[in-house]
C-alpha cells in the first residue's frame, strides 16, 4: 500500500540577524519585512488529491491481493470434483481441513502467536463455522452429486452472501445500484441452476447454497479479524478452534467407512485443498477485503466462476454447455456492474 504520509518541513530559518536596536542609525534603514518565523497558523490539512490517491491505492491493492485469493479459490471446486467421487465428499471436506488445521499449528508455534484474547473467541468461531466446518465439507459433499461446471455457477452466489454479511457484521452500507448489480448476479445463477435441474433445486444445490451462506459470513467477519490479527492468523486460529470437532469427526468417519481408495490425482487434489484453498489462499484474500472492502472486493467472487469453469474444461473435460456460458457472461456483467456502482 502506497504509505501517504504528511511531508515534514522545518520552515524558515532564523539565521537573518534582526538589525540591533541599539546601533547607531547611520543610513536610511529599508522598510523592515514581516518576519516569517512568527507564522503561527496550522498546517493545512492533507490535501484532497494526496487523499483521493491513498483511497485510490487502497482499492488498486485490495483488486490485487482479492483477484490472487480468488485465483488460489478457483480450483477448489474443479479438484474437489476430482478427490470427492473416489474419497468420499465427507471425508475430503474434512481431512483438507485437518491438513491446513496442522499447517495453521505451524504457523503459530514458528510465529510463537499469543493465544487470541477472549474479545477474539466469539468472532474466531464464527470464521471456524463459515469457512472450516461450513464451506469446505458441504461443497465437497456437492461434489459427488454434481458436475462441477454446475457447482461453480451455483458459487456464483458467493458475492451476494459476503455483501449481505458485510452489512449485517461489519456495518458497510453500499448504495442501491450496488445491490441492484449484485441481485442481478444472484438472479442468473438462480436461473441457471433451476434450469439444469429440470425446473427444481437439486440436492447439491442445497448444500452448495449452504456453503455460500457460511463462506459469506466466515469472510465477512475474517476481514474485520484480519485487520486486528492479520489475514494467516485469522484462519490459523480458525483451524486450532476447529481441530477438536475434525479430530472427532475423522475418527467417526474412519470407524463408520474405513480408509477411502483413491488414485494419486485425487490425493494430490485433497492435499491441495488443504494447502491452498483452506489454507494460503487466505492470506492475500483476507488482506484484500480489509485494503478494498468487504462489500467492494467480495464482489471479485463474481469472477471466480469463469476461472473455475476453465479448469474444470482443461483438468476433468466436461462440457461447457450454451446455458452455461451465457450464465457466466452475466455473472461477469453483474461484477462489471457492481464495481461500477460501488459508490
Amino acid at each position: 500500500m502506497l504509505d501517504i504520509g504528511g511531508t515534514t518541513s522545518d520552515g524558515p530559518q532564523m539565521s537573518d540577524r534582526a538589525p540591533s536596536l541599539t546601533t547607531a542609525t547611520t543610513s536610511i534603514p529599508a522598510p523592515a519585512e514581516p518576519p516569517a518565523a512568527v507564522r503561527t497558523e496550522p498546517l493545512p490539512d492533507m490535501p484532497a488529491p494526496a487523499a483521493s490517491m491513498a483511497s485510490r491505492s487502497a482499492e488498486v491493492e485490495g483488486f490485487i491481493y482479492g483477484m490472487l485469493g480468488i485465483l488460489a479459490f478457483s480450483f477448489t471446486l474443479p479438484l474437489s470434483r476430482i478427490a470427492s467421487p473416489q474419497l468420499g465428499g465427507l471425508f475430503v471436506g474434512i481431512e483438507r481441513a485437518v491438513i491446513a488445521a496442522t499447517l495453521a499449528s505451524i504457523y503459530l508455534a514458528v510465529r510463537r502467536e499469543p493465544w487470541p484474547e477472549r474479545r477474539f473467541w466469539r468472532p474466531i468461531v464464527l470464521v471456524a463455522l463459515g469457512t472450516v466446518l461450513g464451506f469446505g465439507p458441504l461443497s465437497s459433499l456437492a461434489m459427488q452429486y454434481l458436475p462441477a461446471a454446475h457447482g461453480i455457477v451455483v458459487i456464483g452466489l458467493l458475492p451476494a452472501a459476503t455483501a449481505a454479511m458485510a452489512v449485517l457484521r461489519a456495518g458497510e452500507r453500499p448504495p442501491k445500484a450496488f445491490w441492484l448489480a449484485c441481485a442481478a448476479g444472484v438472479v442468473s445463477v438462480l436461473i441457471f441452476a433451476i434450469a439444469q435441474g429440470a425446473g427444481s433445486l437439486q440436492w447439491g444445490d442445497l448444500l452448495l447454497l449452504g456453503a455460500v451462506l457460511a463462506a459469506g459470513l466466515g469472510y465477512a467477519e475474517g476481514a474485520q479479524l484480519t485487520k486486528a490479527m492479520g489475514g494467516l492468523t485469522v484462519i490459523s486460529w480458525a483451524l486450532i478452534f476447529s481441530f477438536p470437532v475434525l479430530i472427532a469427526l475423522s475418527i467417526l468417519l474412519y470407524a463408520v467407512n474405513g480408509w477411502p481408495q483413491g488414485d494419486a490425482h485425487a490425493w494430490w487434489s485433497m492435499l491441495y485443498l488443504g494447502s491452498i484453498s483452506m489454507f494460503l489462499g487466505f492470506l492475500p484474500w483476507y488482506r484484500g477485503l480489509a485494503a478494498g472492502g468487504v462489500a467492494k472486493v467480495g464482489q471479485l467472487q463474481l469472477v471466480q466462476p469463469v476461472l473455475s469453469l476453465i479448469w474444470a474444461a482443461l483438468l476433468l473435460g466436461e462440457h461447457i454447455s450454451l446455458g452455461t456460458a451465457l450464465a457466466s457472461i452475466l455473472v461477469i456483467a453483474s461484477a462489471a456492474l457492481s464495481r461500477l456502482t460501488r459508490r
